[in-house]
């Protein structure tokens, strides 16, 4: 599943991007309105969401323009103003949902989950690539029915490779989503990281799932 999340506030777009891509999401983010919504409109997203007040263009000229466009993209917006008034005008503009900081992170998850469920895809709590298993919800791996530890890192890198399974990931795409970093070419953390999470989740098994394509990146897939 992927989420765009429009939000200012760079504390608090990082802190929700590691919480949703911790849950196993993929996640991109935009810090103003015109920036989310080239995103919204030219982009796959099972979700947005959008803070009102946003430089350029606000949320609801967003949701507004998204909407005009034909774009039915669930949308939750998240946002300081909690007035009545405003949570009418952007559930009158299309959005499916209003939640007005401050929050909590496991009420967000929740709603977005929800949110998910009422739309054509629904959310998967565990995912399988040959012998794999991924408890998403629980956070937990097994191959062949054996428990695999993973540490936090390990265990958003793996999801990240199983909900893109079959696609080649950049190294650069890998340290965004799981690093939240800019990538460094003199920097190896994503090889290291792979190497590690090869030694727990492929080394001892068969078939091997994690695969490096030279000059572009890693892909997890049965072969």
């Amino acid at each position: 599943m992927r989420i765009l999340i429009a939000e200012d506030d760079r504390k608090t777009a990082v802190f929700l991007r590691n919480g949703f891509v911790e849950s196993g999401f993929v996640v991109d983010v935009a810090v103003n309105g015109g920036d989310a919504l080239f995103l919204a409109a030219t982009g796959d997203y099972d979700l947005i969401i959008l803070d009102v007040m946003l430089p350029q263009c606000d949320g609801w000229s967003v949701l507004e323009k998204l909407r005009s466009a034909g774009k039915q993209t669930p949308v939750l917006f998240l946002t300081a103003r909690d007035a009545i008034s405003d949570r009418v005008k952007g559930l009158e503009l299309g959005a499916d949902d209003y939640l007005v900081k401050p929050f909590t992170f496991s009420e967000l998850r929740a709603r977005v989950r929800a949110l998910l469920r009422r739309g054509p895809s629904r959310l998967p709590e565990t995912l399988c690539i040959a012998d794999l298993k991924i408890d998403l919800a629980q956070q937990k791996v097994a191959r062949s029915g054996v428990r695999i530890n993973l540490t936090g890192k390990e265990f958003r890198l793996l999801s990240l490779f199983a909900r893109r399974a079959g696609e080649v990931l950049p190294r650069t795409l890998i340290a965004e989503q799981v690093w939240d970093m800019n990538f460094d070419s003199d920097t190896n953390v994503v090889d290291v990281a792979v190497r590690r999470l090869r030694s727990k989740v492929d080394d001892p098994f068969d078939p091997k799932l994690i695969h490096s394509v030279r000059g572009m990146g890693y892909v997890l897939e049965a072969r």
